[in-house]
């Protein structure tokens, strides 16, 4: 297999999800979406949940399949082809229903960010898989870094093109706009990974005869494996931020007078911050994924403190910078860190175990809405940096943990 040829293809890939996704970005955009349909900061939350939080449902279940399978590749085209189709007809709910009823258009947006999310819980595992199988364990960093830094790219054009359409039509018509046209830019990027070069895998684990068996085995790997379990810890701790990033754009909203452009800004802010976190930071990190994950806490951590005292543009254009970058390091960090860990013929299931465990931080916005709802913004703010820190000293520990586990080997 060519190196150059899969890295460009999983560059493009990320460039294109990321340009067509960053329409609805869950830190920006949705949240605008459904505070045009509902003042309830709950749901709010919720739909902030649904764009990711549907992969939880089928995880275990794909990795009870995938992990008999020599290529997933035919699967995830499969899987590219819903995603695609949800995330249209997103928008032509919008554009038919709209302001005739906002409570059917908040179900008919919710159905289609399940979905998408949905389908997304098969993808993950088969994107894994391929990504496992196609670069070594020293490329996998370098790739999903570069990858990170394209797709960095591809989001702040995004910002341009929100910017641009929000400016210009009056919602809710430019929110299905913005769906409708991103879900034809996400193509090429599900054309070009859907033809990367798939090796047969060696390793294949024998299907148990039932997924309740399989669950139960699943189980024995979590009990058995202390360094998993620290993983889980580390990474659901991770997804803290998500207690208060959905709703850090309606406090700016109050703040400063929010137009189209500065919307958009906001996101390309973001996305430059991205950019600057991959090519400056988290590529020399390597495979040092526990210094990658606590540096990223670590910035996370830091916008929200400043959060508590934003009141300019100015202040939140740095908040959602700082986003960006510590995103992005966590998302490469708990990525690597679970394929490194998985042996080849239990690496679906180990991912399904992670991935299904800690996916239920995606759930915190909905927490955070009502903790906002009846507190504050300063208390989900405190909240969201009180966890991270958790998570640093946890992330401290597992190091630990792995350092002396290779020094007894």
């Amino acid at each position: 297999m060519s190196y150059k040829i899969n890295n460009i293809k999983n560059a493009l890939h990320g460039f294109f999800l990321s340009l067509g996704i960053g329409v609805a970005e869950p830190s920006t955009i949705l949240p605008l979406i459904v505070h045009h349909f509902s003042s309830s900061m709950p749901i709010v939350g919720l739909f902030a949940s649904l764009l990711r939080g549907g992969a939880i449902v089928v995880q275990l279940f794909a990795a009870f399949y995938a992990q008999s399978y020599e290529r997933v590749l035919p699967l995830l085209r499969w899987v590219f082809f819903f995603r695609f189709l949800s995330w249209f007809l997103i928008g032509v709910a919008i554009i038919t229903v709209g302001e005739k009823s906002h409570t059917l258009t908040l179900w008919l947006i919710g159905v289609g960010l399940f979905f998408f999310s949905f389908s997304a819980g098969f993808g993950g595992i088969y994107f894994k898989e391929i990504i496992a199988k196609s670069f070594t364990k020293e490329q996998r960093g370098k790739t999903m870094a570069e990858r990170q830094l394209v797709s960095a790219i591809g989001s702040l054009l995004s910002g341009i093109v929100a910017g641009y359409v929000l400016q210009h039509f009056e919602a809710p018509q430019s929110y299905a706009y913005l769906f409708m046209l991103s879900a034809f830019i996400m193509l090429p990027g599900f054309v070009a990974f859907g033809t990367i070069e798939e090796s047969a895998k060696k390793s294949v684990r024998k299907r148990e005869e039932s997924f309740g068996k399989f669950l139960k085995n699943a189980i024995g790997f979590l009990i058995q494996d202390k360094r998993l379990r620290l993983q889980i810890i580390v990474s659901l701790l991770g997804y803290a931020h998500l207690f208060a990033l959905p709703f850090v754009i309606l406090k700016a909203k109050e703040s400063v007078e929010l137009s189209g452009w500065m919307v958009g800004g906001f996101i390309t802010v973001q996305m430059f911050g991205s950019i600057t976190g991959n090519f400056f930071i988290w590529r020399k990190f390597g495979h040092n994924y526990i210094k990658m994950l606590k540096t990223a806490y670590f910035l996370m951590m830091l916008s929200f403190i400043i959060a508590l005292f934003a009141k300019s543009a100015v202040s939140y254009a740095l908040i959602f910078m700082l986003f960006g970058m510590g995103i992005d390091g966590f998302r490469n960090a708990d990525m690597n860190l679970v394929i490194e860990i998985a042996p080849e013929d239990k690496r679906p299931v180990y991912v399904a175990i992670q991935s299904t465990l800690v996916s239920f931080g995606l759930f915190f916005p909905i927490l955070g809405g009502y903790i906002l709802e009846y507190t504050g913004y300063a208390s989900i703010y405190l909240i969201s940096s009180v966890t991270l820190f958790l998570g640093i000293i946890f992330a401290t520990i597992l190091g630990e943990y792995m350092t002396k586990k290779e020094s007894n080997q």
